[in-house]
């Protein structure tokens, strides 16, 4: 699996390419959009780790031109005052972003997820009792099919693929909602506590995480 990471600090760089290296994928440096793009278009590469502001060209730009050659799972990273490029990303189709300073532990843990759900063979995912169906687009316990809302669909099947990562009502918002929706807090909680009710004995394997969101987390 080979993943590119760019970003104009050298120190960044070399922080997560010694985290991705110890997870055994191999690893790719740019330190500018023109030089990520070289690389991209010489190497086979699986994800992308792509930083917004870089001098010569910039992370937005850079993207746009990848997805222009190959639609390629890519996690953008952000500083807290970057709404306006995490927007231009989701809209050129990033999969995910993590904002600067961060945990290379999150971070290894979000590519993880985000190669996880860009797997084209996955069909399935069983848990016990639990299935989904994801080209049926439902979901099963007891071989019993849950009458879901598509928001309560979209909610589980974001937590499967994030399995172990502690998502904020924020992210909940932005990814199952979308970045146009007005809406707040009170609707990841109802919709969480709609979802809980349907998943019956499963409930608890979404997880509250104090002051901040919810984990999808099974027994291991």
């Amino acid at each position: 699996m080979n993943i590119l990471v760019v970003d104009d600090e050298l120190l960044i760089r070399s922080v997560i390419k010694e985290y991705l290296l110890n997870e055994k994928y191999n690893v790719y440096e740019a330190e500018d959009g023109l030089d990520a793009l070289r690389v991209f278009k010489e190497e086979k590469i699986d994800l992308v780790i792509l930083d917004v502001m870089m001098p010569k060209m910039d992370g937005i730009a850079a993207l746009k031109e990848m997805k222009e050659l190959k639609d390629i799972p890519v996690i953008m990273l952000t500083a807290m005052s970057e709404e306006e490029d995490k927007l231009k990303g989701f809209d050129l189709g990033i999969d995910d972003y993590i904002t600067k300073p961060f945990s290379p532990k999150e971070l290894i843990a979000r590519v993880k997820a985000v190669l996880k759900r860009n797997d084209k063979l996955k069909t399935t995912y069983k848990y016990k009792k639990l299935e989904v169906d994801y080209q049926g687009h439902k979901v099963m316990i007891n071989n019993k099919q849950l009458e879901l809302t598509p928001k309560e669909y979209d909610l589980l099947v974001y937590f499967i693929e994030n399995e172990g990562i502690a998502l904020s009502r924020e992210s909940l918002l932005s990814v199952v909602w979308g970045y146009d929706y007005y809406g707040d807090d009170r609707t990841v909680d109802t919709h969480v506590k709609m979802l809980r009710q349907s998943l019956g004995e499963y409930r608890d394997l979404i997880k509250t995480v104090r002051s901040m969101g919810y984990k999808y987390e099974t027994e291991k």
